[in-house]
């Protein structure tokens, strides 16, 4: 018996708020013989913006075609739209300097099918992870970085993702920063793991200036990567508790099993269409 080829789209929207918005695009999909199997929205009230997420199995026979009427139905309502097709296996890039618990807790979520996505290749500046990459059959790239070679490596490494492009990078503790150039040349979003709960402790070694300020709350951060250090759009966050009896080598070992909590769940969000963002925020739909 054929296996029925799934005909399922996401949509992610978002616009001016006005009346009738919800009805008139769920008339659109009923009267097109679909059904909506779920549906998410969200009101900015200050800025006066809407968001949705609608989730469809579609009755039509050229699903990109269908794809492109939707959006086309929504610019009519004032709306961005984006619709993820069935069909398109997504992929990432994951870049990683020394410290490698995120990268590993990544690779093995993707190996024990957590993540539907292909892992096009990995990028490091560091020679750390090579044998793994050759265990786990992911393409390798390593290239050392100083302040006198940035703008060359950047380019290698652009070249290096370009040959299997992918649709997002996640920097699992890439312990360097992008540049502006970089950034636009990519084209596509980047997601960043910070070890501190932003904005607090930007920059480098946040355990040791958590530790330097007595805190009692610890946390990780995942967000899209801007020009500006760890100032991009929150995606993720969450925090652990800590006393004074914790010393910074202890902060470290309780924070990293946030980071790979917090990066893990930014990046299926990302793979299952449940994130937007507008401005420096973000709308993530359940």
């Amino acid at each position: 018996m054929p296996v029925k080829k799934e005909k399922r789209l996401i949509a992610l929207l978002s616009g001016p708020d006005r009346r009738g918005i919800v009805a008139r695009l769920s008339g659109w999909i009923y009267e097109r013989g679909g059904n909506i199997i779920h549906a998410d929205q969200h009101r900015d009230q200050e800025e006066g913006i809407f968001f949705q997420r609608i989730e469809w199995d579609s009755g039509a026979g050229d699903l990109a075609a269908e794809a492109a009427a939707f959006k086309d139905e929504a610019a009519g309502q004032g709306m961005d739209a984006f619709v993820a097709l069935p069909d398109h296996v997504p992929s990432f890039a994951i870049m990683v300097s020394r410290f490698t618990h995120c990268f590993h807790d990544l690779v093995l979520r993707w190996k024990s099918g957590e993540f539907s996505c292909r892992i096009s290749g990995v990028i490091s500046n560091h020679d750390t992870v090579r044998r793994d990459c050759e265990g786990y059959g992911i393409p390798f790239h390593q290239v050392s970085i100083d302040a006198d070679n940035k703008a060359e490596v950047e380019n290698r490494q652009l070249r290096f993702l370009q040959r299997d492009p992918v649709d997002f990078v996640v920097l699992a503790r890439y312990m360097q920063v992008l540049s502006p150039e970089f950034l636009r040349a990519l084209g596509c979003p980047v997601i960043n793991i910070h070890h501190s709960f932003l904005p607090a402790f930007v920059g480098g070694r946040p355990y040791h200036q958590a530790h330097a300020r007595g805190v009692k709350l610890i946390g990780a951060t995942a967000h899209y990567a801007t020009a500006v250090l760890d100032d991009g759009p929150i995606i993720h966050q969450d925090v652990v508790r800590v006393s004074h009896r914790h010393n910074v080598p202890s902060l470290i070992r309780k924070g990293r099993d946030l980071e790979k909590i917090v990066l893990s769940q930014a990046v299926a969000w990302q793979l299952e269409h449940r994130i937007l963002v507008y401005g420096r925020k973000t709308v993530v739909f359940d």
